[in-house]
């Protein structure tokens, strides 16, 4: 059968590529064509259009590519067309996925969305468009069933495929040790967002001249771009695709808002999640987003578990504060991490989120074929 997965940022083509795996585990024959990144491509996909080339962020950033974002949507179009894929498969990306769901149901194609958009946090009526242009909705977090069950709109929940992920990463480098003098700088995967909240980050290494901080690079930022942020800072480092890695020695971490708050966190590593974005976007979104916290790991949770540094809040002091809490209060580290071994436990109880996913969406593509040429 013939895929095409859509997915326009980082995390997307990592939990693409474990599902171009387990997809072709069930359907050896199986052509995805797809956006994504080098992950998904290994993965055995035809790589149409790589994310760095679709990340944009923020109200602001949105209208001034405007004229790129709606070149990509219209070349994405007559690619589907000229691919005549049997199933569509959108992962995250919402902005842009929803807008091609749209248009392919009503061209005559299925849909199928993994990683449901954060619907629960804004724009909650985008629930409308998913109703009449999704077919099969995968979620994988636990609340998102009750919130799509309030709109009458069934969904299956496969698990975390993070979990899956990181447990696995852990196992095969069980022999690492934890490095009581490292911490993490997870500043983001796009260069606006790392502009804007990298400064700030490394402007804390100076009140702690006997630590190592060790900056995670984003797959497809070059090195001459993080090069002058760091110039003046000589207890810093980077490192590339070797951000599991950091997170198995460090001892906390900073980290910006998004995916890399829950990797994080099931890496076991006491963080501060950081925000700072461009002023009228986040004074937008301020008034739009509904949800109590910004970090998945306290929405899962419920409760704050880690510390969240938004926007002004998040500044050198702060930072400074926050960090000495996590590197030298054992009572505060202790509850953190209790916490996350909770949170641990909830997002393994759907089982294998990759396998799962693949199972449904090929039995699914399955019982469209079987409908088109039963006589």
């Amino acid at each position: 059968m013939k895929y095409y997965i859509i997915a326009g940022e980082a995390s997307g083509d990592l939990h693409g590529s474990n599902l171009i795996r387990e997809i072709k585990a069930r359907d050896a024959a199986a052509e995805i064509r797809c956006w994504g990144g080098d992950l998904m491509e290994a993965a055995g996909a035809t790589l149409v259009k790589h994310y760095r080339d679709l990340a944009f962020m923020g109200f602001v950033e949105v209208v001034a590519n405007l004229r790129t974002i709606l070149r990509n949507l219209d070349f994405c179009k007559q690619d589907i067309r000229q691919f005549q894929p049997d199933l569509l498969i959108y992962i995250d990306y919402p902005g842009f996925n929803l807008r091609v769901a749209d248009w392919a149901k009503r061209e005559g194609f299925h849909n199928v969305y993994y990683i449901s958009p954060q619907v629960w946090a804004w724009k909650e009526n985008r629930v409308k468009t998913i109703k009449t242009a999704i077919d099969k909705m995968l979620v994988i977090l636990p609340f998102e069933l009750d919130f799509y069950r309030k709109w009458k709109y069934p969904v299956s929940y496969v698990g975390h495929p993070l979990a899956e992920v990181i447990e696995k990463y852990k196992q095969d480098n069980a022999s690492v040790q934890r490095n009581p003098k490292l911490i993490a700088l997870l500043p983001g995967s796009r260069k606006q967002e790392i502009l804007k909240k990298l400064p700030v980050m490394l402007s804390v290494t100076p009140s702690f001249p006997d630590y190592e901080f060790v900056v995670a690079k984003a797959p497809g930022v070059s090195d001459d771009f993080y090069a002058p942020l760091l110039a003046k800072f000589p207890n810093v480092r980077t490192t590339s695709n070797a951000t599991y890695a950091v997170l198995m020695q460090a001892e906390a971490a900073l980290v910006t808002s998004g995916t890399a708050t829950l990797e994080t966190a099931l890496f076991g590593v006491p963080e501060v999640v950081c925000y700072k974005g461009n002023k009228i976007s986040y004074l937008i979104a301020k008034r739009l987003i509904k949800v109590k916290y910004i970090s998945l790991v306290n929405l899962i949770m419920d409760r704050l578990v880690v510390k969240e540094l938004i926007q002004d809040d998040m500044n050198t002091q702060n930072l400074v504060q926050e960090l000495k809490n996590l590197l030298h209060n054992q009572e505060y580290r202790n509850r953190i991490t209790g916490d996350y071994d909770q949170l641990r436990q909830l997002l393994q109880q759907g089982g294998n989120a990759s396998a799962k996913a693949a199972e449904e969406i090929v039995d699914y593509a399955t019982s469209l074929i079987s409908k088109t040429t039963t006589p």
